[in-house]
């Protein structure tokens, strides 16, 4: 008996069920290759939303326009995270909790990023009144922030506020009557990525060293995307 002869013979319903898994299977593939690795969230619930590329609906979630002040007393608005991956973040620079924690680990971001004008650090101040540009500044150096790289911004308390709350979702229960010196619910370890269209693109753990290197993976991933 040749080796021919002893393969198995297909009938033509088996050859159809090889090939329609074939087609199957590269249909599966070309779909996972065009929907984006990271998800979208567009709400309080962080619950993960995926799209194919150019069909994010228009009205899906995005940062506000806002105005604030960055440490050299120029104007950032909306219209600076354009186009740039965003890594997001609040805290104030009296802070003696987390605040060192997470602010060294947004240090180490932005020497990741050091060559790469394409992502940027927001840091924004929840205890505005305190934080001027001028102690934003001083705060910076401390942290050796380069001022075009990463932004610490300050500005009108209801408006980081607001940002805080109904943008990046830190404390969905935020209360109007809460007192100024109240930061608790956005002084949190939470770092925020967005893509360049202003959307939410993961949630990370500050304080962890695993988080803040799963967000190094997932800039680049985004910056693949982009790409």
């Amino acid at each position: 008996m040749t080796a021919a002869s002893r393969l198995p013979a297909w009938t033509p319903f088996a050859l159809a069920l090889v090939l329609a898994l074939g087609v199957a299977g590269a249909a599966w593939s070309t779909s996972r290759a065009a929907t984006p690795a990271l998800p979208y969230y567009g709400d309080a619930a962080f619950t993960p939303q995926w799209f194919e590329p150019g069909t994010v609906p228009d009205d899906f979630h995005a940062i506000a326009p806002f105005a604030l002040t960055d440490q050299r007393g120029r104007t950032v608005t909306e219209a600076d995270l354009d186009g740039r991956i965003t890594v997001a973040n609040f805290f104030f620079a009296s802070c003696p909790g987390i605040c060192p924690a997470t602010m060294g680990n947004m240090a180490r971001l932005q020497t990741a990023f050091a060559d790469d004008d394409g992502v940027q650090l927001v840091s924004h101040s929840v205890t505005p009144e305190r934080d001027s540009p001028e102690v934003l500044a001083a705060f910076g150096e401390q942290m050796h922030a380069v001022a075009d790289r990463w932004r610490l911004v300050t500005g009108d308390r209801a408006t980081i506020y607001a940002l805080g709350k109904r943008s990046y979702f830190a404390d969905e229960d935020l209360g109007e009557a809460r007192a100024a010196d109240d930061a608790a619910f956005t002084h949190t370890e939470s770092f925020l990525l967005l893509d360049g269209d202003r959307r939410i693109r993961g949630v990370y753990n500050g304080m962890n060293a695993a988080a803040v290197a799963q967000l190094v993976e997932d800039v680049r991933t985004l910056q693949r995307e982009k790409g």
